[in-house]
């Protein structure tokens, strides 16, 4: 199974290394390659994390403060969104 992520997951993963970077880039290179191991493992294991709150979705916790969330399109795993466990997920619908 391959792994993609959506340009909305990108988006997240990069403003969380931008807002750790700022206090230590040495930190935000770690939780980089935290949330990079983390989605890799979906390959091998794709049923690895929760059933999401999101139908259709699953969840992994790659870091204490940190949720991948992720669905199963045929042979691929979708990385959807990254979202810090103290946000709303999902987001409220305005």
């Amino acid at each position: 199974m391959k792994v993609r992520w959506t340009p909305e997951a990108q988006d997240d993963r990069a403003q969380i290394f931008d807002y750790i970077a700022a206090d230590s880039p040495c930190a935000a290179v770690k939780m980089d390659e935290t949330f990079s191991k983390s989605a890799a493992r979906l390959a091998d294991h794709p049923k690895l994390g929760r059933t999401g709150r999101i139908p259709g979705t699953r969840e992994v916790i790659p870091h204490k403060s940190y949720c991948l969330v992720y669905e199963i399109e045929q042979e691929i795993a979708w990385v959807l969104a990254l979202v810090h466990t103290a946000r709303q997920w999902p987001p409220v619908a305005e």
